[in-house]
């Protein structure tokens, strides 16, 4: 949904003094007298650590993933959506998509590399994280030019989403992916549709890399994370790509 300025600032105005700030302040060290924790306990399945204030006085930001929704300080109120600012240039920089993107980095990097299949070198101008199913066009189209992004300074990182859950074929085909002994080669045979023999083993990451996925918010293969947090959902060609990473990476106005 797009909206006017006019009616942004209409909107915006009555909350947000002009230059307010592009991000919630940092969450400092709580005390017993923290308000998240009175709070917190009137939500369900919420905790005082997914709570942070926003520049709206008496507007707490609750977290579940990269999932962001607004609660009122009494608890009351439940707001969905956007929230933007209105800055001293005009515009309106989305809060909410700048803080998903810090999310989406912050639980990424709670996956060593070590659990992910990597193709690029160490040092690239850019490193993205794919959500990948073994079997969607997409993501089989998106492998077939690895080299191609890798050329353009992209390293791609896959972890393994199989669309169609746990107990599957695809689930199953991630597994044998991982438990191959050279993963890489096994990844690509695995996108050009070769069959190979059922195998699982302890310590795959299938299951986690799934539950990731979930936690922030993918819901189609490929999901391509930039190295900004920035999510992409589909696929962009090696040319794309590189051409949306030239851009300035900022979060949507609009």
């Amino acid at each position: 949904m797009k909206f006017s300025p006019g009616l942004l600032v209409a909107l915006l105005l009555p909350l947000c003094a002009c230059g307010v700030k592009a991000a919630a302040p940092p969450a400092a060290r709580m005390d017993a007298n923290d308000p998240r924790i009175a709070l917190s306990a009137r939500i369900p399945d919420t905790k005082p650590e997914d709570l942070r204030a926003t520049p709206v006085p008496g507007i707490y930001e609750l977290t579940h993933g990269a999932d962001i929704t607004y609660v009122s300080a009494d608890g009351k109120f439940v707001f969905a959506g956007d929230m933007y600012g209105v800055s001293e240039k005009g515009d309106f920089p989305n809060l909410t998509e700048s803080r998903r993107r810090e999310l989406r980095l912050n639980l990424i990097e709670g996956i060593p590399e070590s659990q992910m299949i990597v193709f690029g070198p160490a040092k690239a101008k850019h490193t993205i994280t794919v959500f990948t199913d073994i079997d969607c066009p997409w993501c089989q189209r998106l492998h077939s030019q690895i080299a191609e992004y890798n050329k353009q300074g992209i390293r791609v990182r896959y972890l393994f989403y199989p669309r169609s859950g746990p107990n599957t074929e695809s689930w199953a085909k991630a597994e044998t992916v991982w438990c191959s002994a050279d993963r890489n080669d096994a990844f690509t045979r695995a996108k050009h549709g070769e069959k190979m023999k059922t195998r699982a083993c302890p310590g795959s990451p299938v299951a986690r890399s799934y539950a990731l996925g979930r936690e922030i918010g993918i819901s189609g293969t490929p999901g391509m994370v930039m190295d900004t947090g920035e999510l992409i959902p589909g696929y962009l060609s090696p040319a794309q790509l590189e051409e949306h990473l030239k851009q300035p990476q900022v979060a949507a106005n609009h």
